[in-house]
């Protein structure tokens, strides 16, 4: 018996050991670049998670750039991953999208939004085309310019009247609440005062964001459970509106959801659950950048006074050329808007929300002597770029003035807040032309006081540890 037990143990630990050699040494066709596998199951996700009281470079990424160079290889939430802040592959990945690699998310990603299967998005070509048609036409440069920069200003200023009457409040929050309700008005069709509390839209999204880089364990009690219930929740509001309009496609609004309904039976990719899942993921894409930015600008006002006093001169020389100071933002003055501008890029720069974009390779890539091997995750670090020393000086510092000497080419290849590549954000005019607005009604009618909070973290994704509590008031005119 004995003997029987110590062969049963010495199997046991001859399989333990290689399957752990296995892990630590994955199989590649070719020299995998430098870096660790981690720890078997969960590889090095706990560094990643950890909090960085910082806007720089999250520790994980700029400790390994460091050990390794700007191209290693690592294990995150149980997937084999290759992390690249290396210019030249950068740009390679961004522009080899359906042919050497494709879009990718992580697991936790996948499920929350239903991304598998046929429902998945890295597909290329006219499912692509078909997505990125539709968004541009409800959000894009000409809808902006003819009738939703309007839509915006009305709804910043009634949300901004209204945060005036509430003491102190959580402007990241508050902000997610204002744009979910709008996105969600012009996606399916939601009305906040005739169907509820426009409260559950921004909790709902604020869930998704609390899960997205979460292990993947439904189970009571672990936050990706509760991201999924906030899924079901979110779900169940955008499929009933869907049903409701199949049913009856003449109550249409001119939304997301109509132009879905007309294309479901002439487009064998769409399906109900498809166009769910796009909603979804339209939503929380507009509401957590938008939202993100508006709260560091409060911060940074608050730290860099200097930066109010330049957007204000020029939005009072912008008034002062109306015959009426109370007419409605035009298209011509948004586009004016040269500081604003400036500040907005200069949040952007330093306020990248997500760590890096996700591809996966589709064949072996050779870089620089290394192969990334097919099947493998490339999460591709654009903010090394945003902080390069050599391109903004004092990188680290808040300084919109610096945009002055900065020439486009340079900006085109060393600033990419909305990605990069064939998949570059659809909604990036947006995401500029909401900020600049709301900028551009605070500055001329409101003031503002920062009660606490502001204390940015990433765990990877930008956050803010308390809050960013503010105290704001209508001006005396």
């Amino acid at each position: 018996m004995w003997t029987v037990g110590l062969c049963v143990v010495a199997l046991v630990t001859i399989f333990i050991t290689h399957w752990i050699y296995k892990w630590k040494n994955p199989k590649s066709n070719g020299v995998l670049p430098p870096g660790s596998m981690g720890l078997p199951f969960i590889g090095e996700t706990l560094q990643l998670l950890m909090p960085n009281k910082s806007l720089d470079l999250h520790p994980f990424i700029k400790n390994r750039i460091q050990r390794h160079g700007p191209v290693f290889s690592t294990n995150l939430v149980g997937r084999p991953m290759i992390i690249s802040a290396d210019p030249q592959l950068n740009n390679f990945i961004f522009n080899q999208e359906g042919r050497a690699v494709e879009l990718w998310y992580l697991d936790s990603f996948q499920k929350l939004f239903n991304l598998e299967g046929e429902n998945r998005p890295n597909a290329v070509g006219h499912i692509h085309k078909y997505v990125r048609g539709v968004y541009l036409n409800l959000f894009g440069v000409e809808s902006l310019r003819t009738k939703l920069l309007t839509e915006i200003e009305k709804t910043v200023r009634s949300n901004l009247r209204s945060w005036s009457s509430k003491g102190t409040l959580d402007a990241k929050h508050a902000t997610s609440k204002m744009v979910a309700v709008l996105a969600a008005k012009y996606l399916f069709g939601y009305d906040a005062q005739a169907e509820g509390s426009s409260e559950d839209i921004a909790d709902t999204i604020d869930g998704f964001v609390q899960g997205l880089l979460s292990f993947p364990l439904n189970i009571p009690g672990t936050r990706f459970h509760k991201c999924m219930k906030d899924k079901d929740k979110l779900e169940k509001m955008i499929n009933d509106k869907l049903k409701e309009r199949i049913s009856s496609p003449e109550k249409g609004q001119g939304d997301f959801l109509d132009q879905a309904v007309k294309d479901l039976n002439t487009d064998f990719f769409l399906t109900e659950t498809f166009v769910v899942s796009v909603t979804m993921g339209a939503l929380f894409a507009t509401v957590e950048s938008i939202s993100t930015s508006v709260g560091l600008a409060f911060k940074f006002f608050a730290e860099h006074p200097w930066v109010v006093e330049d957007l204000q001169a020029e939005h009072d020389a912008l008034l002062s050329k109306r015959e009426n100071k109370d007419s409605p933002l035009t298209w011509d003055e948004y586009k004016s808007m040269t500081r604003t501008m400036h500040f907005i890029n200069e949040v952007l720069r330093l306020g990248n929300v997500f760590p890096g974009i996700l591809r996966r390779a589709l064949k072996d890539i050779p870089h620089n002597g290394y192969t990334i091997p097919a099947g493998w995750t490339i999460m591709v670090v654009t903010s090394t770029l945003q902080i390069n020393p050599k391109v903004f000086e004092d990188p680290l510092s808040f300084n919109p003035r610096r945009w002055k000497d900065i020439d486009q080419d340079t900006q085109s290849k060393n600033f990419m807040p909305f990605g990069g590549g064939t998949r570059q954000c659809a909604g990036a005019e947006l995401a500029k032309a909401f900020f600049a607005t709301f900028i551009h009604v605070l500055i001329s009618e409101y003031k503002w006081t920062k009660v606490k909070g502001g204390n940015v973290s990433r765990t990877p994704m930008l956050r803010f540890d308390d809050g960013i509590l503010i105290n704001i008031s209508k001006k005396n005119k």
